[in-house]
């Protein structure tokens, strides 16, 4: 049976969380809104040396609930958290015991460093199958040549520290999805390089890049996984199967992540009602409520239901039980309340929502990135009908 219930320990650390957001990253969101690219260094370093230097990968109730607290403070701020990221997801859901520790240790160690994974391409979005970006055996190792995009702490990764980023390339293009492979590319690695930097519309303390790899080379034993499925068998999709368990792992903590958006705006409206005498009056029939209650109850209905789907899919991860569908029910409500309730609390708080003077305007900006990445909405809720209805991608697409 599914518990959701805290110890008291757990319920203080996640009090802990809320209580450094409110004091160390709300303070300072306006200001690394305002200044994308620049790094907010003595965060870093405290984050960095709060959780013991880096360290693992583990992700439970608790580690959920306090992503949705740091998210409270600021998302973009959340994501620059320095830790082996998207890329130790990758390394932990594909590769040999051996791997994760050669690739991994380094994020218990020395000076703050970020993983990444790079999937993304500009011609292949939601299509994996459409990567271009090649991996050619050659001897004891492996080239590399392509473009990924839009790769989280991609710069962060490759140019401002010791990390890595896991990159989806094709080793036989014929094969298809079959073909996909998931490689570790080291900072450092000649051929490697940061395309740029973009400039986007919110999470913007957080850096999104582009790289390009050219005749990049790496040691054949960077490949992730076994040697036996590293291979090309007809139909097989070993690869692709990687991948989608790698999304299984990181959906449900951008669904916390939403949560935390969503609840940072929610918070703020119900204050300001608050203050102006306003009552929500809960228990009544819908139809002696005025607009604003119902407005507010379904903010918080919206918000509620994805949380419980949230919490599920986490617990599951976290008794290594099977949870695609339900990481991609929570990732898919998630990133549709969080963009709902966001976009209603500016609504009702009219022009001061609006203005700069609050960050209820930038939390509508964070909300919908919530909605995109990690699998977008509409392609999270063709992964739910497929398997309810037990159709394959053919079937529906």
């Amino acid at each position: 049976m599914i518990n959701f219930e805290l110890t008291p320990e757990e319920q203080t650390a996640i009090d802990a969380a809320h209580k450094d957001a409110e004091e160390n990253l709300r303070p300072i969101a306006r200001y690394y809104d305002e200044n994308e690219h620049e790094s907010p260094e003595e965060l870093v370093n405290r984050m960095w040396n709060r959780k013991g230097q880096g360290g693992g990968l583990g992700f439970g109730i608790v580690s959920a609930l306090t992503i949705e607290e740091n998210c409270w403070g600021d998302a973009g701020l959340y994501l620059c958290n320095p830790g082996s990221g998207l890329g130790g997801a990758a390394i932990m859901a594909s590769g040999t015991q051996e791997q994760q520790a050669r690739f991994l240790r380094k994020f218990g160690e020395g000076e703050p460093k970020w993983g990444a994974m790079a999937m993304t391409e500009p011609g292949c979005g939601s299509d994996t199958a459409a990567i271009s970006t090649t991996a050619v055996r050659d001897g004891e190792d492996w080239v590399l040549n392509g473009e990924k995009i839009f790769i989280t702490c991609g710069k962060r990764a490759v140019d401002e520290s010791d990390g890595v980023v896991v990159v989806w390339a094709t080793v036989d293009k014929s094969a298809g999805r079959a073909g996909m492979k998931p490689f570790v590319v080291e900072a450092g690695t000649p051929g490697m390089r940061v395309e740029k930097v973009e400039n986007k519309l919110g999470i913007r303390a957080s850096d999104t890049a582009t790289l390009v790899f050219e005749d990049c080379r790496i040691p054949y034993e960077n490949i992730l996984g076994n040697p036996e499925v590293r291979k090309i068998e007809k139909g097989q999709t070993a690869g692709f199967k990687r991948a989608m368990a790698t999304f299984d792992a990181t959906r449900p903590i951008i669904a916390a992540m939403a949560l935390g958006v969503g609840r940072a705006a929610l918070d703020f409206v119900k204050e300001a009602l608050e203050k102006e005498g306003i009552e929500i009056r809960y228990g009544l029939p819908r139809n002696k409520l005025t607009a604003i209650e119902r407005d507010i109850m379904e903010m918080e209905a919206g918000y509620k239901a994805a949380k419980l789907l949230m919490l599920r899919a986490t617990w599951l991860m976290s008794q290594l039980q099977p949870n695609s569908l339900e990481a991609s029910m929570a990732k898919a409500k998630a990133g549709l309340a969080v963009t709902k309730i966001a976009q209603k609390a500016v609504e009702l708080m009219g022009p001061l929502g609006y203005s700069r003077k609050y960050l209820l305007e930038k939390w509508m900006r964070d909300a919908k990135i919530n909605d995109i990445f990690e699998g977008t909405g509409q392609i999270n809720m063709l992964v739910v009908a497929r398997r309810i209805l037990g159709y394959s991608r053919d079937q529906l697409k």
